[in-house]
């Protein structure tokens, strides 16, 4: 596994949802202490996260190099990110983890209904 030097956050910028999101977090203090990829505009080139995987569910690579997904993404984001480190503290945290992972789960089949609905309602 490579050695980074800090979290990197690979995401859909094409997706109008995700670049909300990650916008609200690019927007916070520390957002520069973390790599942010757009794996729609840029291969993410590393050995085991293929562009089509990457754009299909959200990953982190840790500092240590270990490569994570979907709500476990999220929480190695929440803890590695300044303005979301009480976040980050909390939902590692039993149940509530689990229950992270779950809502990734449950939204990532309906995100592109999401997605229809959120350009509909608030365009590009």
């Amino acid at each position: 596994m490579t050695q980074v030097q800090r979290l990197t956050v690979y995401f859909d910028g094409s997706c109008p949802l995700c670049q909300r999101e990650i916008g609200y977090y690019r927007g916070k203090q520390g957002a520069d202490a973390i790599e942010w990829i757009d794996v729609s505009a840029d291969d993410p080139q590393t050995g085991d996260l293929s562009c089509d995987v990457a754009m299909k569910r959200f990953h982190v690579r840790r500092p240590d190099g270990e490569l994570i997904n979907g709500g476990a993404g999220f929480i190695a984001l929440w803890q590695h990110h300044e303005a979301f480190k009480s976040w980050g503290k909390f939902f590692a945290r039993r149940p509530f983890r689990w229950l992270v992972t779950l809502g990734y789960e449950i939204v990532l089949p309906i995100r592109p209904a999401i997605q229809w609905l959120f350009r509909r309602t608030i365009g590009d």
